[in-house]
């Protein structure tokens, strides 16, 4: 007798908690992200000029043509896979973490044109810990400035400014480094921007 006084509102709980939990409150916050926050609430998805999806400023893609600039390097999957995210867990004491670093410095500044003495900044050698960073460091891009703008034939300065205006500062002015997110970067190119 006592059980089933003590079982009835454990169920009426149960199902009350789990219709508040479960049901309420998400579509309560999803109502408010999508009122207060579309853009971001969707994906911060980025579309072309016929409205297909060609990425989100919150992931990382593969880019390997001269014309664009090029992400850090990935350690999802393949690279840039986003259903692997995660890093390679080698430490910075490891023989083949430090071989495969000084492998893509030099491929970097190969790729540059750049001398073989030239720093490299790290976040061009290296994953992030996630694997799908979408964003390269203010130094990176500039130092990828000539290659892109030689490749679409146009004069580095204008690629430089373009660069210089999308790149984002710190926050507050001193959280972070300046950093500029590739794909934005990219797209604004296609589009003409740095004409």
């Amino acid at each position: 007798m006592q059980l089933r006084a003590q079982l009835r509102p454990a169920i009426v709980l149960l199902v009350v908690f789990t219709v508040l939990t479960g049901v309420v409150y998400p579509l309560f916050v999803t109502g408010i992200a999508q009122t207060l926050f579309p853009r971001q609430a969707e994906g911060s998805l980025l579309r072309d000029s016929q409205g297909r999806v060609i990425g989100s400023t919150l992931l990382g893609q593969q880019f390997t043509d001269p014309r664009y600039f090029h992400p850090r390097p990935s350690a999802a999957g393949n690279g840039y896979d986003p259903t692997q995210s995660g890093a390679s867990n080698l430490g910075p004491t490891n023989q083949q973490f430090i071989s495969t670093v000084q492998e893509r410095a030099n491929a970097y500044r190969q790729e540059n044109g750049l001398a073989p003495d030239t720093p490299v900044p790290v976040d061009a050698v290296t994953a992030s810990g996630s694997g799908l960073d979408p964003d390269i460091s203010l130094a990176n891009a500039l130092l990828q400035v000539h290659r892109v703008a030689t490749a679409r034939g146009l004069p580095d300065d204008a690629v430089k400014s373009l660069v210089e205006r999308l790149a984002r500062r710190p926050w507050f002015g001193i959280l972070g480094e300046p950093r500029v997110n590739v794909l934005e970067l990219n797209r604004a190119l296609d589009q003409g921007m740095a004409q």
